[in-house]
């Protein structure tokens, strides 16, 4: 699953954003699939507001080992986990576990998770 980030083409759709983002920022070649989440970060104390889409991918090039390093020094540390793993790690959003391992084609819509810092 992966998500585009900032440095968007606003002439490229989402699924050609995030191929380019997940190559440049992993050396990975990935095939989008469909989207499977759409989650909304609200901070009530803030005016704050963000939309998130979240496609299914495959990697169908390119390997990430120990001594991998993302060239743009956003990600500061990786790795692949099991779903009984990914329930003792810290990660946004909430619903990414059940959405991550649901293979049913249906969308889940998270409405206003609240932003936590």
């Amino acid at each position: 699953m992966c998500a585009p980030g900032g440095g968007a083409d606003p002439h490229a759709s989402l699924p050609d954003n995030l191929k380019r983002e997940v190559w440049e920022e992993t050396g990975l070649t990935v095939d989008v699939g469909t989207v499977c989440l759409i989650n909304e970060f609200h901070a009530p104390d803030r005016d704050f507001h963000q939309v998130d889409v979240y496609f299914r991918c495959e990697i169908v090039a390119g390997t990430t080992d120990a001594n991998w390093r993302d060239t743009e020094g956003v990600v500061n540390r990786h790795r692949w986990v099991t779903r009984d793993e990914l329930s003792g790690v810290h990660h946004k959003p909430d619903s990414l576990a059940d959405v991550a391992w649901a293979h049913d084609g249906a969308i889940t819509y998270d409405a206003l998770e609240p932003l936590i810092r």
